[in-house]
């Protein structure tokens, strides 16, 4: 090989290693965006039991208070 070629080389080799280390820190941070919004994703979750279990209770309750309206409108 010649002189050319190795100084060639040595700058390939400096370009993929500063691509690597780039491509390195991109991964750290998509994996960083990545753990929060799986974190974010299942307090949504989390808040839609909860919201789905509130509106339960709320029908349940609405229910039952119009058999007693039902039921106090034939009685009277």
């Amino acid at each position: 090989m010649n002189q050319e070629t190795l100084s060639q080389l040595e700058q390939l080799v400096d370009k993929l290693i500063k691509r690597n280390s780039e491509l390195q820190q991109e991964v750290t941070t998509l994996r960083e965006n990545n753990t929060k919004l799986m974190d974010e994703n299942e307090t949504l979750q989390l808040e839609v039991l909860e919201s789905e279990e509130k509106q339960k209770e709320t029908s349940s309750t609405l229910t039952s208070l119009l058999e007693k309206l039902q039921s106090a409108s034939a009685a009277g």
